[in-house]
């Protein structure tokens, strides 16, 4: 539930201009992946997972990197590559978005099928790479949206080529999952 408000107030930062802006945009989404990751952690090594807690968990993940997408998307960054190339955010986020869509959907049927079926669907190591570089490069996107910043044309580089790579991730696990899926499907 603590990133659902995370989501508004990062909404609300994010129009901000200047430092300001930024810089609680920025802290809010570090807090937000920080406090998600913390939780997951916790309920591993303590044992206090729930169903409901596995569920929700994957779904305020997906929601946190959407919002941040588009929210990037609707107020590009200021950076002299993206007047010419706008379509450089829009590109990898429709591919992020639209995988974590046909995700849940795949994850959503195996819940209704047998338990071989849930299980190629569980969370990988992969998967967890591709969570781990989409939160740096949204970090990194976010950090970098003020124009006073020095270098920030590499910074913004950096992120946009982090989020490429977590395209590559995501679409890589999209078809080992879908793989796995098919392995285990009755012929």
């Amino acid at each position: 539930m603590t990133d659902d408000l995370a989501f508004l107030y990062e909404m609300q930062a994010f129009y901000m201009d200047g430092l300001l802006g930024t810089t609680v945009t920025t802290i809010i989404f570090l807090l937000a992946a920080f406090t998600d990751w913390l939780d997951g952690y916790i309920a591993r090594k303590m044992r206090l997972g729930t169903a409901f807690g596995a569920f929700l968990d994957p779904v305020a993940d997906k929601l946190m990197v959407a919002a941040t997408l588009v929210l990037l998307c609707t107020k590009p960054l200021e950076c002299a590559v993206f007047r010419e190339f706008h379509w450089l955010l829009t590109a990898p986020s429709i591919a992020i978005i639209s995988r974590e869509i046909a995700m849940s959907a795949a994850r959503e049927w195996a819940a209704l099928q047998n338990g071989r079926v849930l299980e190629a669907v569980a969370v990988n190591n992969l998967g967890k790479w591709k969570t781990a570089t989409q939160m740096t490069s949204l970090t990194v996107l976010l950090a970098s949206r003020d124009p006073r910043l020095k270098q920030q044309s590499v910074l913004i580089a950096f992120g946009v080529a982090l989020l490429y790579v977590s395209v590559g991730l995501a679409v890589w696990s999209l078809i080992v999952y879908v793989r796995n899926i098919w392995r285990v499907l009755p012929k």
